[in-house]
């Protein structure tokens, strides 16, 4: 596996890790739809939550979660209202962005950005 694929992973671990410790129920990891993919469906207080992770070693070009496009919103989108549809769910739901940043120790810094978006 490349080695940016298990940063990615590595933070992805991190993540739900985060979500878990605050209460967040993990509904899914990795669900994909088509072309898209949602990193992780987590619930809490009766609100389906779809999480993008960004995962970087350094933020000298931008900060992780810069790195989640206009389409990668667009995509999430299709894929959530699929995931949806096939729970028929009902109440609230939101896209959120965990950002994963390594400092030079090593040290994971995690940034999570609620209602990040809506596509």
């Amino acid at each position: 596996m490349a080695s940016h694929n298990i940063l990615g992973r590595d933070g992805e671990k991190l993540a739900k890790g985060y979500l878990e410790e605050l209460g967040f129920e993990i509904l899914d990891e990795n669900w994909v739809f088509k072309k898209s993919e949602i990193d992780l469906v987590v619930y809490k207080n009766s609100t389906i939550i779809f999480v993008e992770v960004k995962t970087r070693r350094n933020n000298s070009f931008a900060d992780p979660e810069d790195f989640v496009s206009p389409d990668k919103q667009k995509q999430m989108a299709l894929a959530a209202d699929e995931y949806i549809h096939l729970m028929g769910h009902q109440h609230e739901i939101r896209f959120d962005i965990i950002s994963v940043l390594f400092d030079n120790f090593g040290k994971p810094i995690i940034n999570h950005i609620e209602d990040a978006f809506w596509p």
